[in-house]
């Protein structure tokens, strides 16, 4: 075995989905199959419970998982002794972050990153904000950005960086631009695109059962991107954060239609574990990111 062997064992670990991990480690779905099989016929155990439904790590395979997880800190650890001669912080920091996060919320962080610490290299994941926990409690980042609860992020550190209210987005020229009511009228009678999950759609789902409203629902997807695109469509209004509409692409072409007090406000801002752990590449990374997210708080 190998260390790009061990990389898309544990990659697989973490996503338990062969063709998502296929594609971050460049392979084919067949070919990372059969890489999984050398690694069961070297190991001599079984590592994955595989059927057309599900994959599952096995005891054994779990604890390859850590096994790979620590050989993978150790190589990094020397590469990047031998790099920055032991001096400088450098490394990877993996963040998960939506497009609109990227747009918004994240280039005054990486502006200060890229200054002070300009070995530490980023890779980042992006998709739908209602998956940026499990991505910071599966490993797959060290930092994302989320809606944070009022309530907080048991065993995260939370950073609060800004304050969005939920609205409606409509798309100009389009058959809702100019609907007018109560947000209780407005849900019940005109076609809306929400999100499956993620914050903005528990609160929406505790409003409507509070006020024992029936929407009219016409699509639900992932991500705000997606709410926009079909938005854009003309099929319905989409529930979204304000600051989607004040950053990046949307900010021509669509209007807001004010959920008033009924869907309230939410912070948006950075997340990561409270326990610092892994390697001491990591650990120096995560004393670095906490140098700056101090400075932004």
């Amino acid at each position: 075995m190998d260390f790009f062997e061990l990389n898309a064992f544990l990659n697989l670990s973490q996503t338990l989905h062969f063709a998502h991990t296929a594609e971050k480690v460049n392979l084919s779905p067949s070919a990372l199959s059969r890489l999984i099989s050398r690694l069961e016929e070297e190991t001599e155990t079984i590592l994955l419970e595989r059927n057309n439904r599900e994959v599952k790590l096995t005891p054994q395979g779990a604890e390859f998982a850590q096994f790979a997880k620590k050989c993978l800190e150790q190589q990094e650890d020397i590469l990047n002794s031998f790099k920055a001669g032991g001096d400088e912080i450098s490394g990877t920091l993996h963040v998960y972050a939506s497009v609109t996060a990227c747009y918004s919320i994240m280039p005054p962080f990486l502006k200060e990153l890229s200054e002070k610490y300009p070995q530490i290299h980023l890779e980042i994941e992006t998709g739908d904000p209602a998956g940026a926990v499990n991505a910071v409690k599966e490993g797959r980042a060290e930092l994302a950005v989320a809606a944070i609860p009022e309530t907080g992020l048991n065993g995260f550190d939370t950073i609060p960086v800004h304050r969005t209210p939920l609205v409606f987005a409509a798309s100009i020229g389009g058959a809702y631009e100019k609907v007018n009511g109560s947000p209780q009228d407005i849900v019940s009678s005109v076609p809306l695109i929400l999100p499956k999950t993620g914050l903005a759609r528990e609160r929406f789902d505790a409003w409507i059962s509070s006020r024992n409203v029936k929407p009219v629902i016409a699509a639900e997807t992932e991500g705000n991107e997606a709410i926009m695109a079909l938005v854009q469509l003309g099929i319905g209004i989409g529930l979204i954060p304000h600051i989607v509409l004040t950053n990046g692409p949307y900010d021509k072409g669509f209007t807001c239609l004010s959920a008033g007090n009924a869907l309230g406000y939410y912070e948006v801002g950075f997340i990561q574990k409270k326990e610092i752990s892994g390697s001491e590449s990591v650990k120096k990374i995560r004393n670095a990111v906490n140098d700056i997210l101090a400075t932004i708080k």
